[in-house]
């Protein structure tokens, strides 16, 4: 089994915990610690995670709109597909869970794409941001509906026509 890595980045809507190996990665998720209560990073990440780093960097200076990372999550079958359907929503849009259903086969499956939307172990880089109420509405964001907003709103602002002139 490969050695799992650790290590943080302070973005501008709270701090992510990144698990990785040196060959993949396995989780980003928002944690909720006080700044002195950080764990200390390796001095040399690995370079999964490292790549990882520079990519949220990116994403965040709004450089970036898509992630070209290896990621290996730990879910199930259905999971799985939906997660990856998830990384087809283009940058700055949005798409329903009915949709998302659809697009795996089963459009009563609604509240179980739901599920699999809220048990993403990726956020950001597996965007399940990007996922909405087929009414428009933002529903349920495990980072938080404010994260949800800020992401969506921050994405808008990089994919602006007006921003392509600068």
């Amino acid at each position: 089994m490969s050695q799992i890595y650790k290590s943080y980045y302070p973005s501008e809507i709270g701090l992510l915990e990144i698990i990785g190996t040196a060959e993949s990665i396995r989780a980003i998720e928002f944690v909720d610690k006080e700044e002195g209560d950080q764990a200390i990073e390796p001095a040399d990440p690995p370079p999964a995670v490292a790549a990882c780093l520079a990519q949220l960097d990116e994403y965040f200076k709004g450089e970036r709109r898509n992630f070209s990372l290896n990621l290996k999550p730990d879910g199930t079958a259905f999971q799985q597909a939906v997660w990856q359907q998830l990384t087809a929503i283009p940058y700055g849009q949005t798409t329903s869970y009915l949709d998302i259903a659809r697009q795996v086969g089963n459009e009563k499956a609604v509240r179980a794409v739901g599920a699999a939307n809220g048990q993403n172990p990726i956020v950001i880089v597996v965007p399940c941001h990007r996922v909405v109420g087929s009414n428009g509405q933002l529903t349920g964001y495990g980072g938080g509906l404010w994260r949800k907003a800020w992401l969506l709103e921050h994405e808008k602002r990089f994919s602006s026509p007006q921003m392509a002139l600068f």
